[in-house]
């Protein structure tokens, strides 16, 4: 799974073709690690009709600020450069596919 940084957000998030799902994690946050297995898993299976990368919130503060980010792990879907939905917490592949289909 790919990672953004601040300085790359603008053109992998909000310039993407695809709809994008934004995991907002930190190395330190044990339902981020638990959610690593399952987003790789939706990436290659997703890979065709969305994008999925994560961003560290300790070392890009500012897109972190920018959409304020409080909680880890965060998800944000973004379609053609804006927010469409967002989700807190960990949650199963299953729960998170229904989710994601809502906005998709």
């Amino acid at each position: 799974m790919a990672e953004v940084t601040d300085a790359d957000f603008g053109a992998e998030v909000l310039g993407a073709d695809l709809p994008v799902l934004v995991e907002f994690t930190a190395d330190w946050c044990p339902p981020c690690r638990q959610m690593g297995p399952v987003l790789t898993a939706l990436a290659a299976e997703e890979g065709e009709r969305l994008k999925v990368v994560q961003l560290d919130v300790d070392t890009n503060p500012e897109t972190t600020n920018a959409y304020k980010v409080l909680s880890m792990p965060t998800f944000m879907v973004f379609r053609a450069g804006e927010p469409v939905k967002s989700m807190v917490g960990a949650r199963p592949k299953r729960r998170l596919l229904a989710e994601l289909d809502e906005v998709l």
